[in-house]
């Protein structure tokens, strides 16, 4: 019986070489600006049990949306690379 073919990985696999991975934790923060200028809002991303961290800056409308979004979805990933969140997870044909 013939081997199946087999996908060829690149070694050593690292924490740089992994692009996409799932959020296990997520902190908003604001940061104060300059006096009578406006703060900056910001989202923490602990991915993978804290084997990664990412940090985006955020607008308000964006923060609103993202925390609904968080609230209310069990499974979120990260593409790292594109900086990318992905919402859920759907079986085919669902």
């Amino acid at each position: 019986m013939p081997r199946a073919a087999t996908t060829k990985v690149t070694q050593p696999v690292t924490d740089d070489s992994i692009k996409v991975r799932q959020l296990s934790h997520y902190q908003f923060s604001w940061v104060a600006g300059e006096p009578a200028a406006r703060g900056t809002l910001t989202l923490q991303l602990v991915l993978d049990e804290g084997a990664w961290e990412e940090v985006l800056t955020l607008d308000t409308d964006d923060a609103d949306v993202l925390q609904d979004l968080l609230r209310s979805t069990p499974t979120v990933h990260y593409d790292v690379s594109r900086r990318t969140l992905m919402f859920g997870v759907t079986a085919v044909g669902s």
